[in-house]
């Protein structure tokens, strides 16, 4: 089962992100600080990482370059999930190593876009209506 960790420190953001992610069948894992969420990939090797940038010791953008500086993460795709919307903080985040840009309040839709996109070889279900390719 593929893991995606959340890096969030907001409990209302992390549990509506870990329905999600639990429904598509995810290991669902959860960090509430920065340099937690460092240490969490690397013991728990997590498949995918969602990132917040507002984190409350180390911002996200710090958390992303830490991770792509290791060569054992850096190709574990990292989403950046943000109340930062202004000019250039999707670049910001691209730039320190975030492959996805995504604004909160979050789109679950696109959410579960991105995770499924990134998680390909998994067996999540299919979307209310319609049904998984065999």
């Amino acid at each position: 089962m593929a893991k995606v960790l959340y890096i969030e420190d907001n409990p209302d953001n992390m549990q509506l992100v870990q329905r999600v992610i639990t429904a598509l069948g995810y290991q669902f894992l959860w960090a509430a600080d920065g340099l937690t969420g460092v240490r969490m990939v690397e013991a728990d090797q997590p498949d995918l990482i969602l990132l917040d940038i507002n984190l409350p010791d180390i911002d996200g953008y710090e958390v992303a370059r830490r991770l792509r500086a290791n060569k054992n993460h850096l190709y574990v795709p990292i989403i950046a999930i943000t109340a930062n919307a202004l000019k250039g903080d999707a670049e910001m985040a691209l730039s320190a190593g975030c492959d996805v840009y995504m604004s909160k309040p979050v789109n679950i839709r696109e959410l579960r876009a991105h995770v499924v996109g990134f998680l390909p070889n998994t067996k999540a279900p299919a979307a209310p209506g319609q049904e998984q390719a065999i």
